[in-house]
């Protein structure tokens, strides 16, 4: 099922403690963008049918990534992509986008995207795996 966007945004900006929508609306915004880097094929196309049009095209229309980044790397280029955060902020931003997204996703499916991307990304997306 796809969520609408007032759902999604007011979940995002809930998790994030943002003061308005607009600042969870920039930080998911950024944080899709890097995640539709690293995401390819029918997964990706999956991923962006949960999600709200316009994150759902941020997602299918992403910067492109040179490599995959580790989880800290991740959270580094949202920082930068960010006016004003630090790694701590960018941590906290990605972590409230990707935690509603995994809360969209099935089991499989957000499996299946962890398995796409390098290890420690589970705890990002608010789902640790047992090693």
């Amino acid at each position: 099922m796809t969520l609408r966007w007032e759902a999604f945004i007011e979940h995002v900006q809930e998790r994030g403690e943002y003061a308005t929508r607009e600042e969870a609306d920039r930080s998911a915004r950024v944080v899709l963008a890097l995640l539709g880097a690293h995401l390819v094929g029918e997964d990706r196309a999956q991923v962006a049918a949960r999600l709200p049009e316009t994150y759902a095209l941020i997602l299918l229309n992403p910067l492109r990534a040179a490599e995959p980044l580790d989880p800290q790397r991740f959270v580094r280029a949202t920082a930068a992509w960010i006016d004003g955060a630090t790694e701590a902020t960018a941590a906290w931003d990605v972590s409230a986008v990707l935690s509603v997204v995994a809360d969209a996703l099935d089991d499989a499916l957000l499996q299946r995207v962890l398995l796409q991307l390098p290890p420690g990304y589970d705890v990002l997306f608010g789902h640790p795996q047992a090693t």
